[in-house]
């Protein structure tokens, strides 16, 4: 079966964007069609400032909502990152096949950097490397594909030029994954800068849903988005982003097509109620789940401990491959003590 690696980084609450443009497919699709691993990669959420506890909290949170969503555990494979030692093995003979021009060209890395000089800050060290970090993620599983938005290709790119050029130089052992970027609603937009992405590391909560949200929360959200001051409803992304983020979301919950529902309305108000209510409607059955899940800690528990062997019985095949290629000497087993192992005299003399 093809393989499949996603994950998720437990930076900040979950949002509708996370839901429609990626673990919804995962649930519906993936798990089911493909050898698929869902990580909650907690590693990636320590290259900027943070507080452990959140931390902590979030990557609980986020592993009850993935399960929430649809993820079955006998279907695929549900893990922390940081349980699997294979990811940090792999991470660092990848930095010594990355290059720093490499690391330094990566978009959210020079966006970032440029913020923090505004402020008279700089980032931290591990920002700039953590792409080889995902690259880790996504070669030490030999996955086929990774189902990421746009703003996320440029990782599996370059998790692909490594591959290759591993390959090229000490042997076959990766192989080399493709993006595979969903059909609908792969990003969707902030309701009040419909310009920005809805992210979940965002703090503005105003133009955020999250899947926790009360339904009365998503309904006042949805009704004070962002439009402008046309008065027909058209599909426009670039010259109307509000308008269309609305449709999208709308579409991406009911089925339909952005430019045919944009027929339909003839005013916000009606579009915005609408969307409202498909958005509480698709948020109902995760809600309840997550609930559920919550009064028994004891099953998210077991789930990411059972994920995390089964994850680390698939990468270590490949890092120790990668080990013995990249030139590593082996580490020599220990002799079995009950067989022809000598025995120590350990008698007290006077």
């Amino acid at each position: 079966m093809t393989r499949v690696f996603s994950g998720i980084k437990p930076t900040g609450h979950l949002t509708l964007g996370n839901y429609l443009g990626a673990m919804r497919r995962w649930a519906a699709v993936d798990q089911h069609q493909s050898d698929a691993l869902f990580c909650i990669v907690d590693l990636h959420a320590l290259t900027v400032d943070h507080d452990p506890a959140r931390v902590r909290r979030l990557s609980r949170q986020a592993a009850t909502l993935l399960l929430a969503s649809g993820l079955d555990p006998q279907l695929c494979t549900v893990f922390v990152q940081s349980h699997v030692d294979e990811h940090t093995r792999l991470s660092y003979l990848l930095e010594c096949v990355a290059t720093d021009g490499e690391m330094r060209r990566m978009i959210q890395y020079k966006e970032k950097v440029a913020r923090e000089r505004v402020r008279g800050g700089s980032v931290r060290l591990s920002l700039l490397t953590y792409p080889v970090l995902m690259a880790a993620d996504i070669l030490a599983y030999a996955t086929d594909q990774v189902p990421v938005g746009d703003d996320q290709t440029q990782h599996v790119e370059l998790a692909r030029d490594i591959a290759v050029r591993f390959n090229q130089r000490y042997g076959h052992t990766f192989v080399v994954p493709r993006a595979t970027p969903p059909q609908v609603a792969a990003r969707v937009m902030n309701l009040q800068d419909p310009t920005s992405k809805m992210g979940k590391s965002d703090d503005s909560g105003p133009g955020i849903v999250y899947l926790l949200d009360e339904p009365d929360v998503v309904r006042r959200k949805i009704m004070r988005a962002v439009t402008d001051s046309a008065r027909d409803v058209v599909y426009d992304p670039e010259a109307r982003p509000g308008p269309a983020n609305l449709l999208e979301i709308l579409a991406a919950c009911t089925g339909g097509n952005p430019s045919e529902l944009s027929g339909v309305y003839e005013t916000y108000g009606a579009l915005k109620r609408d969307t409202a209510d498909a958005v509480v409607e698709v948020l109902r059955p995760v809600q309840e789940r997550h609930r559920e899940l919550c009064t028994d800690p004891g099953y998210v528990e077991g789930v990411l401990r059972d994920g995390a062997e089964r994850a680390r019985a698939m990468a270590r095949p490949t890092v120790d491959a990668a080990y013995r290629a990249i030139g590593l000497l082996p580490a020599a087993e220990a002799e079995d003590a009950g067989v022809g192992a000598a025995v120590p005299d350990i008698g007290v003399t006077a």
